[in-house]
Formats: C-alpha cells, structure tokens, sequence
C-alpha cells in the first residue's frame, strides 16, 4: 500500500471512530435531556388542577405533595384518595427544590386544609446535583412556611427506609444519610409545632433497608407498605384536621 492509500485509510479510520463518539454523545444528551425534561414536569397537574372547584368551608381537603413514592401510592392504592378526599401531587424522580417551584400551583392554590410533603429520598439519590442536606432541608422548610402562612396545616414525613441497591454508582452511605435528613426534618417539625409522620420507624429493617414484604425493587412501596403507611398517615390528619395543638409524632 503506497503512502497515499495509507493516509487515505486512516482518515477513513478517524472519521469512523469521530461518527461513533459524536453519534454516542447525541444519544446520551438526548437521554440526559429527556431524562431531566420528564423529572421537570412541573405542570404535569395542571389540567387537573384546573378541574377542582374551590373547596366547600367545611370539606377537608388534604394535598399529598412528593415523589414517585407518593405518585405510586394513588395508582396501587387509589381508593385511599377517593374515599378521603385526598388529593395526590407526587411526580416521579423530583427532588425537594423541584417540589418548591411547583408547590404553589400543586398545593397553595387547591386551597386544602392541610398538606404532606414527602421529599429528600431523590436529593440523596443525587438526581438534579450533588446532595446537601442544607439545601433540602431548606426547600423542605420553604414549602412547610409557605403552606402556614396561606392557612395550611402541615404534615412533614420521613424519608423511607433505603440501602442505595440498585442506585447509581458512587453514592455512599445512604442509610445514614436518611437517618440524619429524618433527624433533622423532625426536629424542625418539633420546633414549629408540625406534625411529623415516622414511616422509617416502622418499614426498616436492620441494615437501614426497606423491609422486603413492604417492597417490590427496594425503594418503593408495595401495596402492604403503602397500608403501613396509610394507617399511620391517618392518625395524623385526624388529629391535624380536628386542631391538635400538640406537636406529635407517628
């Protein structure tokens, strides 16, 4: 092969390989893009929101605001909403701050009287950045001042139960990441006289994962964990909606 040829067929090689990583980078910025694009969906509700009448003085509306834990729970468990005039604004993959932007719209605006917000599993999971507790638990205390200040009464939850199985690589420690976020979110409930609702409690097992009965991947609840759930979320609004005075926990 003369030195022409050769230079010809290298080239040839180096546009092949340039086609490939430039082909693979398309394909990945269009998944990163859908990906964030889905998590975004900070109007997924409004159509539904629309739909609502403004509540009746004495109709005891609830909004339960979160993630995919809390979008799942009316598809598993739908009657539990209907039947109490729940109302579900969960959206899957959302971290706390996404929760923020939409907060108004999704809860303030439904006018109900009284909220529970569930957010900081995705923030550790580390899905819109890097974790920091501060910046979570600050959203959480945003989205809690707001409902207060617009009449609402709040219901904070803990995060559930999670040993990071089959997260993305490069999180570490995630038990004790919960335990502490929870720390933290109930002892701000105590200082404000808030509600707060332990599911962790009652759904753990020892090494700080979700019970394998309440689960079907790990991290989100089964019909059996959602009823766990139920029964303690319950005894919460019924003390909230009847003007409970007393911070507490369940």
């Amino acid at each position: 092969m003369n030195k022409r040829k050769k230079v010809l067929v290298v080239l040839f090689i180096i546009s092949v390989v340039l086609n490939i990583i430039l082909t693979g980078y398309i394909a990945f910025d269009y998944y990163r893009n859908k990906r964030y694009k889905d998590i975004f969906k900070l109007n997924a509700y409004a159509w539904m929101n629309n739909q609502l009448e403004i509540p009746k003085y004495d109709e005891n509306r609830v909004v339960f605001i979160g993630n995919s834990i809390t979008e799942n729970w009316v598809h598993l468990r739908y009657k539990f909403f209907t039947e109490n005039n729940y109302i579900c604004r969960g959206i899957g993959g959302q971290t706390s701050s996404l929760l923020l932007l939409r907060f108004r719209q999704d809860v303030i605006e439904l006018q109900p009287k009284a909220v529970v917000i569930n957010a900081g599993i995705n923030d550790i999971a580390e899905n819109t950045g890097a974790y920091d507790p501060d910046f979570t638990l600050s959203n959480i205390m945003s989205m809690a001042e707001l409902a207060k200040a617009n009449g609402i009464k709040v219901i904070l939850s803990s995060v559930l139960p999670s040993n990071g199985y089959g997260w993305r690589g490069g999180i570490e420690n995630v038990p004790q990441k919960i335990i502490e976020l929870n720390e933290r979110i109930k002892s701000y409930a105590q200082e404000m006289g808030f509600y707060y609702v332990d599911y962790y409690t009652s759904m753990k097992v020892e090494d700080g994962s979700l019970k394998s009965s309440y689960t079907f991947d790990g991290l989100h609840p089964n019909e059996e964990g959602y009823k766990i759930m139920e029964a303690l979320i319950q005894n919460a609004i019924k003390d909230v909606l009847n003007d409970s005075q007393t911070t507490k926990t369940e």
